[in-house]
């Protein structure tokens, strides 16, 4: 509580000279306003001292001494080094109350400070009662007033009322030290010298930390947004909306099963069942890649439990036991811009000789002929108004990742035999995976060409794919001549000539290879890299945020394994007189409340700030009344927290191997399984 440091009214009563007190020579007496404001009102007004500055006053002999300090506080200076020099002190000083400190300072009595040896020279003359600045406050030398400041720091302050009496902090040092709060400090380097009251290492120059609070959110992450320091958006607070909304959807998507008489058509494929259609239309013809009619389902593993995409190759009959060799290759290649196959398997449960691929599944997929040409027809030549136009960014962003696929491809011995906008599909952002390779391995096997001639296919296709997606014309439609011409004017010449080198022939001298591509396209490679990091940054730094998203979860946990515990009930450590009786009053007072007409009272935000409150444990005290108005508790969350923690520790010890187990008997809530070992 801030307090003046005299009081009023006194304070008032010496704006005024003081009286004369029978004193002989007050006239030659210096008016103390004259020392203090420069100035006496009461100079024309009956003022008895002197009120001339340039008139030296006459040295007082002993008798004058004694009879001008008889208030004054007694005082025994220390040893000066300079006994010439004369030591003013404030007014106020003069008429202080005797003070004795209770802790006596560091510094030695005989050893002058820098205030008492720092007066300057003009305080001996006359003139030196002109400038009010200059008199220095008087501290005594076996004191140390201020702990923060030392006598060098004390000799810079200046006249000012800094000296108060009653300060308390002079005990201060007579008082034990408190507790290390790392919470209460910003300089975070008293850490690891106070984290071995907690946990003593017995590793030599080992240094251990005080335990994290999971109830925090750590803000650091790589992510940086373009916004000043003190500026925030939404995105702060809560998961960005189009990233909750996407996740959602995915989710929503791999979770969809088929209902009705389309549910019980669907027969379960080997190991394979719940299969749900993925394709767009309900009528397909042959395919103009494969040569068969397919069929692209979602599906469930019986083995693993997990979703995948199966492709069926409806009619096609295996006349060889080795046709599907090429699969045990293919399941070794495991790239970023490849789905990847799991299993290749023939079945007769659609009533014919069928062929199944599994792959990777992989929620909301669209095809590179889904999103750039929605509205394309398979036998028109016209380009759509409606298509979405690929950037050149975009488009050097797809050239990075599919020389990506064909390196992983083309070192292994193998062609990839894909490269078409209705099997390269968009999983994420900008972020493309071949789909259906090794396919034509399998259907292919017996009239296989020669490997280098595949591969060289592979960058034909690609150079075609290209020059579609640049001048935005479908693959079915395109004139590979003034496709070439018009992506001239329209795109760099960088990428016009890689386009060329893809669809050329290679020369003479040697064979066009994935390493001669990189090369010539390092720069955008890096730039490609770099949009991956930060993209990779901004999804680590949103999961980040959500890594302890289950503290209040387990904190609920906690009450209703100690809350109405059945095999406690006639035990008086569990009675309803304890700390155990406030958990369960707390309960009714976070879930259990009514408003003034008795209805429940459903508020979220109520809730989560209790249980967060307890999960931190704060001081902020709570009213907690009985079920029937006659007891009330005022405790504080720190308290709660506390009772938690013994409580929840003893059952703990109780469950036999501290962490879940066989449940007491006669609870009648069955057995806990083992491996469950949940983190509270």
């Amino acid at each position: 509580m801030a307090t003046t440091r005299y009081n009023s009214n006194d304070f008032r009563r010496q704006l005024g000279s003081p009286r004369p007190k029978g004193r002989a020579d007050t006239k030659d007496t210096l008016c103390r306003n004259i020392l203090i404001y420069g100035h006496c009102r009461y100079e024309d007004a009956g003022c008895a001292f002197n009120h001339d500055q340039t008139k030296k006053s006459p040295k007082p002999d002993a008798t004058t001494r004694k009879t001008l300090n008889v208030d004054s506080a007694p005082f025994t200076p220390a040893v000066s080094s300079q006994p010439s020099k004369k030591t003013f002190s404030s007014s106020h000083a003069a008429s202080a109350a005797v003070f004795t400190p209770r802790a006596t300072a560091a510094t030695p009595t005989g050893t002058p400070t820098a205030q008492e040896t720092d007066i300057p020279p003009a305080a001996n003359t006359p003139s030196a009662f002109s400038n009010i600045a200059a008199i220095r406050e008087f501290t005594p030398q076996q004191q140390n007033y201020d702990l923060t400041t030392n006598g060098a720091a004390a000799a810079t302050q200046d006249a000012s009322l800094n000296y108060d009496p009653f300060t308390m902090s002079s005990v201060a040092s007579a008082l034990p030290a408190a507790q290390y709060n790392p919470y209460a400090s910003t300089d975070h380097t008293g850490l690891v010298a106070h984290g071995g009251a907690y946990f003593p290492s017995a590793q030599a120059g080992y240094q251990s930390l005080i335990p994290p609070s999971f109830h925090l959110y750590a803000p650091i992450g790589p992510y940086r947004e373009d916004l000043q320091p003190w500026q925030r958006s939404t995105y702060d607070f809560f998961m960005p909306e189009n990233l909750r909304l996407e996740l959602q959807n995915k989710s929503h998507a791999a979770l969809q099963t088929m209902t009705g008489t389309a549910a019980l058509q669907m027969p379960q494929v080997g190991n394979y069942h719940t299969l749900v259609t993925l394709d767009k239309t309900s009528n397909r013809k042959s395919s103009s890649l494969f040569g068969y009619v397919t069929w692209v389902y979602k599906a469930v593993s019986g083995k693993t439990s997990r979703l995948y995409s199966l492709r069926r190759l409806e009619g096609f009959t295996v006349s060889n036991d080795q046709i599907l060799r090429p699969v045990k290759e293919w399941k070794k290649i495991t790239n970023g811009n490849i789905v990847a196959m799991q299993d290749a398997f023939t079945t007769r449960a659609w009533g014919d000789s069928s062929l199944m691929f599994s792959f990777e599944y992989y929620p909301l997929a669209e095809t590179l002929m889904e999103h750039h040409f929605p509205n394309a027809q398979h036998k028109t030549s016209f380009r759509s108004n409606t298509n979405h136009q690929a950037s050149e960014t975009v488009l050097w962003s797809y050239i990075v990742q599919i020389s990506n696929a064909l390196n992983s491809i083309h070192s292994n011995g193998l062609a990839a035999r894909c490269i078409d906008a209705t099997k390269i599909i968009i999983t994420g952002k900008n972020h493309i995976r071949l789909s259906s390779c090794g396919i034509l391995d399998v259907i292919n096997y017996e009239k296989s060409k020669p490997m280098a001639e595949l591969q060289e296919e592979d960058f034909v296709a690609f150079g075609k794919l290209i020059v579609s997606l640049a001048t935005n014309t479908p693959p079915t439609g395109l004139n590979l001549g003034k496709a070439i011409e018009q992506m001239g004017r329209n795109h760099s010449s960088t990428l016009k000539d890689m386009v060329l080198w893809l669809l050329n022939p290679p020369q003479a001298s040697g064979q066009k290879t994935v390493k001669n591509l990189v090369a010539g396209i390092n720069e955008h490679v890096m730039t490609a890299f770099d949009a991956q990091q930060r993209q990779s940054d901004m999804l680590y730094s949103e999961l980040y945020r959500e890594v302890e998203n289950g503290r209040v979860l387990r904190l609920l946990m906690k009450l209703a394994t100690i809350n109405e515990r059945t095999e406690y009930d006639k035990d008086a450590g569990w009675s309803e007189n304890g700390d155990r009786y406030m958990l369960k009053l707390f309960r009714d007072y976070v879930f259990h409340q009514v408003d003034a007409q008795g209805r429940p009272v459903l508020d979220p935000g109520h809730m989560l700030r209790c249980l967060s409150k307890l999960d931190v444990g704060t001081e902020e005290r709570i009213k907690l009344t009985s079920r029937d108005c006659e007891t009330d508790f005022l405790v504080t969350y720190k308290d709660l927290k506390g009772a938690v923690q013994s409580a929840f520790g003893e059952l703990l010890k109780g469950s036999g191997n501290g962490r879940g187990g066989p449940v007491a008997s006669g609870s009648g809530h069955g057995v806990h399984h083992p491996s469950h070992r949940d983190r509270f």
